[in-house]
């Protein structure tokens, strides 16, 4: 990684003169924002141009609005672990897309993000989705108290749906328990059909008021067929058309139980993942059908939230993180009219690929930071992660990092608060999902693609084609060829080969910062 930015000091201490004498230095609130799915190209102020998204637009205005920000994996599960954790997710076993009943993931004694801002005295809450394992190695106890889970790694408080939405169960998880779950009627997760007459989308498409185009095809419920099998707990399930809603109300409640203390908050928005059903005052709202509708109810919220900070007088107070879990998708396995209805929209921007990929459309996402009155609004091109947050949020927080922690976040303190002259990444790994086998590889300009599996999740006009064939390794020139359209590595044989041996020094080491 580069060297600190010689501004850095500086910049830390105008941050700090600007807030009232006291024995310690005033902390902002911290807000991060996370998308699930969607694309570089989906907001209006980064060409989107058949909607607007006028909220995430003002949050952009407001600050820096990041050219070349990254999550770390294609896929949801994977980027959530490295968010939290600072570690690159190929490092650990089991963080592919997790399944219904996956136990917990990041274990307690594990240092994360949280828990290190805990230290110097924030209060920490996650309303959202999780899909990062709850319980023990067999799973969570769904109907008692589900340890371990987010209130053993560093949140103090939690609101959340446990999986993801295409995923079974359609529950929130408050806290520790199942909110709402009648003991009378408990919660029961099934790999397999649980018997002959139980509804799914196989025995009962006829009654789905959303098809399924592939995989999506258990227990029905709100009339949509989800992956695995559940029975009960239908007080304590939810319609999906309220999601947001309930969130929102749920994040804005924590915020203002205690004003007067630093807060991390993160909020993890379902939008615009699979099944899209957005609120009905959102259907309808776009010209490409229920995705870009979701996209719509996604940049309320962010509105919301903001109003929120306003109305609590800590706008000013408050660091604010707009970010994506990984690239967009149309066919997710729903037939949702995203493909049909997708018109000259460009999910993706200029990038190839989107999820499930390694070319640039499947990491390179919408990426914002705004802290009014701190950070100067603009557009900057430096590399940035949302693996980097930990790191980052510790040194602007004085947070003490244990040795062990964070081995694969840059501190970038500097490049996230857009101070002049302050280098993002100079490197950045990205992977597909789970332990790797894919992986991209960005140095500067140049991008290595290296497919083990020589084959790739390829995406021509948005349509996801299956099991391309692909060369093990390709080298793109991003500075002359964003798209990844041309494979340059014959013709630079030593940069390919400098950044292979240190692609692959980087998986076999235990830390890459």
């Amino acid at each position: 990684m580069r060297s600190p930015s010689p501004f850095l000091p500086a910049l830390l201490l105008l941050l700090f003169a600007s807030f009232p004498l006291q024995a310690e230095p005033r902390r902002p609130n911290i807000l991060v924002i996370m998308a699930d799915d969607l694309g570089w190209g989906d907001i209006s102020c980064q060409g989107a141009s058949t909607y607007e998204t006028p909220h995430i637009d003002r949050l952009a205005a407001e600050g820096v609005r990041f050219t070349s920000g990254y999550c770390t994996a294609s896929t949801c599960t994977p980027t959530r672990y490295s968010f939290l954790t600072g570690i690159y997710a190929f490092r650990t076993e089991g963080t592919g897309i997790a399944p219904p009943n996956a136990p917990a993931i990041i274990l307690p004694g594990t240092p994360t993000l949280p828990g290190v801002l805990k230290t110097v005295g924030y209060r920490t809450a996650i309303v959202g989705k999780w899909h990062l394992g709850l319980g023990g190695p067999d799973g969570p106890d769904w109907n008692g108290e589900i340890r371990p889970g987010p209130l053993d790694i560093g949140f103090d408080h939690c609101f959340l749906l446990p999986t993801t939405n295409d995923r079974v169960p359609q529950v929130y998880l408050e806290d520790l328990r199942i909110r709402n779950l009648d003991p009378a009627d408990p919660l029961r997760i099934y790999k397999e059909r649980p018997s002959d007459d139980h509804p799914t989308g196989l025995t009962h498409r006829e009654t789905l008021r959303m098809n399924w185009t592939h995989g999506h095809n258990g227990t029905i419920h709100n009339g949509i067929s989800r992956i695995g099998f559940y029975t009960g707990a239908e007080a304590a399930r939810f319609r999906d058309e309220d999601l947001a809603d309930t969130w929102v109300e749920r994040a804005v409640k924590w915020m203002e139980n205690d004003a007067a203390e630093p807060f991390f908050l993160v909020f993890a928005s379902h939008d615009p993942h699979v099944p899209r059903m957005p609120h009905e005052r959102f259907q309808g709202t776009t010209a490409h059908g229920y995705r870009t509708d979701a996209i719509m109810q996604f940049d309320w919220c962010v509105g919301e939230l903001m109003s929120a900070l306003d109305r609590l007088g800590v706008a000013d107070d408050t660091l604010v993180v707009l970010c994506s879990d990984n690239g967009p998708v149309m066919d997710d396995g729903y037939a949702d009219g995203a493909l049909e209805k997708l018109g000259e929209h460009r999910a993706g921007g200029p990038w190839r690929g989107g999820k499930y990929s390694v070319y640039e459309g499947g990491t390179r996402t919408p990426f914002i930071v705004r802290w009014r009155g701190v950070v100067e609004p603009g557009v900057s091109d430096e590399i940035v992660s949302t693996i980097d947050l930990f790191a980052s949020f510790a040194e602007l927080t004085g947070a003490k990092l244990p040795p062990e922690a964070a081995p694969d976040s840059a501190q970038i303190l500097g490049a996230l608060l857009g101070a002049q002259g302050a280098n993002g990444r100079s490197e950045l790994v990205q992977q597909d999902n789970g332990n790797g086998g894919n992986y991209g590889f960005r140095s500067g300009k140049w991008k290595l693609v290296r497919h083990d599996s020589r084959r790739a999740r390829n995406m021509v006009v948005e349509r996801l084609l299956e099991n391309t064939k692909v060369p093990r390794f390709e080298l793109f020139d991003l500075e002359n060829d964003p798209g990844e359209r041309r494979d340059v590595l014959e013709n630079n044989a030593d940069v390919a080969a400098r950044l292979r041996n240190k692609l692959a020094a980087i998986i076999a080491g235990e830390r890459s910062r």
